[in-house]
């Protein structure tokens, strides 16, 4: 079996990709207000901020900033996974889903980026936020439902 080995560097600003099971059939943006809802909750128990958040049909895009002396990322992501996944109809589960008691919706595995500058950050928040465009979703980034461009446009913090 794998053993991933994740940094734990408290306070970091970190780069996420989070993608559904490809067996899930499913849509996160057809769950949205689960999915939000799973991230208000998560959220108010555990505190991060999020710099960048996008959610795509079958992946997630976020940049957080972990508060000072907290690395524990990898517990928000199942804490948000695990309430989202209760709101949702489960999918057809292979035995593997049963025996740890998943209910097959989401990969068991995302993706993270430590981001070491603040060019780093600044480049992974407009990856996040333009990445309908790059998958042909909308042609202008703000024409997307589903960002965090919104609030940064409302509060001046973007620049296309």
């Amino acid at each position: 079996m794998s053993s991933y080995i994740r940094p734990r560097i408290p306070g970091a600003s970190v780069f996420f990709t989070v993608r559904l099971s490809p067996c899930a059939g499913g849509s996160l943006v057809g769950h949205i207000d689960h999915l939000r809802s799973a991230v208000r909750l998560t959220h108010a128990d555990h505190p991060f901020d999020i710099a960048a958040w996008v959610v795509l049909p079958d992946h997630i895009h976020a940049v957080w900033t972990l508060p000072v002396g907290d690395c524990d990322y990898s517990k928000r992501w199942s804490v948000i996974k695990a309430r989202f996944s209760r709101q949702v109809t489960a999918v057809r589960r292979r035995p593997s889903h049963i025996l740890r008691r998943e209910r097959g919706i989401w990969q068991r595995r995302f993706w993270e980026h430590h981001l070491r500058t603040e060019s780093d950050k600044a480049d992974a928040i407009r990856y996040c936020l333009t990445n309908p465009v790059k998958h042909g979703l909308v042609t202008d980034p703000r024409d997307w439902p589903y960002s965090s461009i919104h609030r940064d446009i409302k509060n001046g913090r973007w620049a296309a």
